[in-house]
């Protein structure tokens, strides 16, 4: 099975000299295509320094890193750009949905910075609320929304341009727990329909419903562990 996510000695160092934080100290990470991964640890392990990078939205300071094929490690920002619109799809905690634009044009987004053409997109997009289930509030504004459904439809933004990769960082910390579990079903849903999923997490609970957990500590993975799922 092929990797999407494949790193190599990577390291982040924020600062220098005397003022230097170590956020990452040599992180070798796989993830195979239709894996469903939970990066956990404490406040400061630096999993969300990860994430950002294998999201390429900060590059590393040294190590090597590729994204479905693609060396990632020395690209333009106008590359790193093109390859978080077209190879990951990222769903946060806070949603990020634009308050003025309705749901359908939210899902839209990402296609239009694509170059998707609008009847295309307007199908995908209705296509992508009603595997979410939410396709009767296609013109409703994301105010008018619970916590629950507004993650729904960041989920199906995030699915938008078919990523090859899904991050998620702490996307239930928002909910309430039935509301996060429904969010968390629909995860496990399109990981079974072979989307790749990496989950950023505090909540071993949350972290138990992955394949594989991954912990971190001071910048370092301290082990990994085979879910129940």
């Amino acid at each position: 099975m092929s990797s999407i996510i494949h790193t190599r000695a990577l390291t982040k160092t924020f600062g220098s000299n005397g003022t230097a934080v170590h956020a990452l100290r040599g992180i070798d990470l796989s993830v195979d295509k239709g894996e469903f991964v939970a990066l956990v640890g404490p406040s400061g392990s630096g999993k969300s320094t990860l994430m950002a990078i294998i999201g390429c939205l900060d590059a590393p300071t040294s190590g090597t890193y590729t994204l479905d094929g693609h060396e990632v490690q020395g690209l333009s920002g106008g590359e790193l750009a093109r390859i978080r619109n077209t190879k990951v799809g990222f769903i946060f905690q806070s949603y990020n949905l634009m308050p003025k634009a309705n749901i359908l044009r939210n899902v839209e987004l990402p296609m239009l910075y694509a170059g998707i053409g609008r009847k295309e997109r307007r199908e995908r997009a209705m296509a992508l609320l009603e595997k979410v289930g939410m396709p009767e509030k296609a013109n409703v504004l994301p105010g008018n929304l619970s916590g629950g459904q507004r993650q729904r439809v960041a989920i199906a933004r995030a699915l938008a341009n078919n990523p090859a990769l899904l991050l998620a960082d702490e996307p239930t910390g928002a909910l309430d727990s039935q509301t996060g579990a429904e969010v968390l079903a629909l995860f496990q849903e399109l990981n079974a329909a072979g989307n790749t999923l990496v989950l950023v997490t505090h909540d071993p609970s949350i972290a138990a419903l992955a394949q594989r957990r991954v912990e971190l500590r001071d910048g370092l993975i301290a082990g990994a562990v085979e879910g129940a799922a």
